[in-house]
């Protein structure tokens, strides 16, 4: 076909009167001309064979990797391989007459095919990670920051292959002289190398996964992990805003993570509330008579106060002295009190802890601690459940003669003016 070509430029150019010496570049441009129509035409035919026949293949299948492939365009940048080796065999023929535009062409359409290359490279790893999230066992071992990782070496060897290329010598020994350009790479690609070693430990022990709640209070971070990649961490902030830190900061520093909570049957309550010392006293009859009415404690009560009469009989106890014998105290019912409340509520797992504590008694008071498992494992349903408790503990803590310890406000030295005013 080039022949004729060739031909009818001739007879072209001798009817316009063109010096022969033109012939061959006219020749050869209009051959280069006809080179990138048919490419073009390749180019395009291969396209209508993806888009037509392996969409309607994959289809037809059950399986979604294949769905994916053509979804992340592998195969439609594959189609860009034909129209340049095509070219990469015609023009040593076009510009056979100039060598020197041969050598530019052939070592610009073996840039081509590099590029090419790693495009479908790069579309083929972005297919496989999209294929991996499809699995449950993404969430507990991402492989994002591996993909990342595999992208900087598709790039390096491109960049050395281009080069080579350009230069004109043997990618191997461009590679050889790397080890000379590591120390720079290193400092370059220094958060990415720690970053790699971050996830490798992070993802090997478990220890992070995409949506697990994590809290880093040195960097106020408290939120959902978005993303994991290479080099950072993105995590959603309850206030919705976007917390971006590096992944090494993971492993170097420390972090809680609530997964386990999430994972368990109930999330902890973990609160106490303080009750003034100078409301502990020791049970009168009255105030058993009418703790004893009070629900979930009356059972305890009688047993409790029969348990005392008989350990008092036996040692000959003489009941109207309070400093001998055993005594039933407002705090010490207070507390059974507290404990029969919570096993009875239905938000609160029974099969989990369920303690109400002592705590170091100090200058605020003595400290009720309440420690219980909600079921309500979600933020906004378990503070509820732990505001419900705690409403109740506060109202109820009068019915026991006790008092909550507050330090005094306005109010208070207010009404400590008037009252000698009252009095008088």
């Amino acid at each position: 076909m080039f022949k004729k070509i060739d031909q009818f430029v001739s007879n072209f150019t001798d009817y316009l009167g063109v010096p022969q010496n033109y012939n061959e570049l006219i020749s050869s441009f209009i051959e280069f001309a006809f080179t990138l129509i048919i490419s073009y035409l390749l180019f395009l035919l291969f396209r209508k064979f993806i888009n037509v026949v392996l969409k309607s293949i994959a289809r037809k299948t059950e399986s979604t990797w294949d769905d994916i492939l053509i979804e992340r365009r592998v195969f439609n940048r594959l189609a860009y391989l034909a129209p340049v080796y095509l070219a990469y065999f015609l023009i040593p023929t076009v510009f056979e007459p100039f060598p020197d535009l041969v050598l530019f062409f052939l070592m610009a359409l073996k840039i081509s095919t590099v590029v090419i290359v790693m495009m479908v490279i790069l579309a083929f790893l972005n297919a496989v990670l999209a294929i991996y999230q499809q699995y449950e066992i993404s969430k507990s071992r991402p492989i994002k920051g591996y993909i990342q990782v595999l992208k900087i070496v598709v790039y390096i060897l491109v960049s050395v292959s281009i080069i080579s290329v350009l230069v004109g010598k043997s990618a191997s020994l461009l590679l050889g002289g790397f080890g000379a350009f590591s120390a720079i790479a290193m400092l370059v690609f220094k958060d990415s190398i720690l970053g790699l070693a971050a996830g490798v430990q992070l993802t090997a022990n478990d220890m992070l996964r995409n949506g697990d709640w994590i809290t880093i209070p040195k960097y106020d971070v408290d939120g959902i992990v978005i993303d994991i990649t290479l080099t950072t961490i993105k995590i959603q902030n309850g206030d919705k805003t976007i917390s971006t830190i590096p992944a090494y900061v993971l492993f170097s520093d420390s972090f809680r993570n609530w997964r386990g909570m999430e994972e368990s049957e109930g999330r902890r309550i973990k609160r106490w509330v303080n009750i003034d010392v100078n409301s502990i006293s020791f049970c009168t009859p009255e105030m058993i008579g009418k703790f004893a009415k009070f629900q979930y404690i009356s059972d305890y009560i009688r047993e409790k106060e029969e348990e005392i009469k008989k350990h008092n009989n036996e040692i000959e106890i003489d009941p109207s002295l309070t400093v001998k014998g055993r005594r039933q105290t407002n705090i010490g019912i207070f507390r059974a009190y507290l404990t029969a409340y919570l096993k009875n509520r239905n938000d609160i797992n029974p099969n989990m802890t369920i303690m109400v504590r002592q705590l170091q008694p100090a200058e605020t008071g003595l400290p009720i601690e309440i420690i219980a498992f909600s079921k309500e494992k979600a933020f906004a349903e378990y503070e509820g459940v732990q505001a419900d408790i705690f409403d109740h503990v506060l109202a109820i803590v009068p019915e026991f003669e006790l008092r909550v310890f507050q330090n005094p406000s306005g109010g208070d030295f207010k009404a400590i003016g008037k009252d000698p005013l009252q009095t008088k």
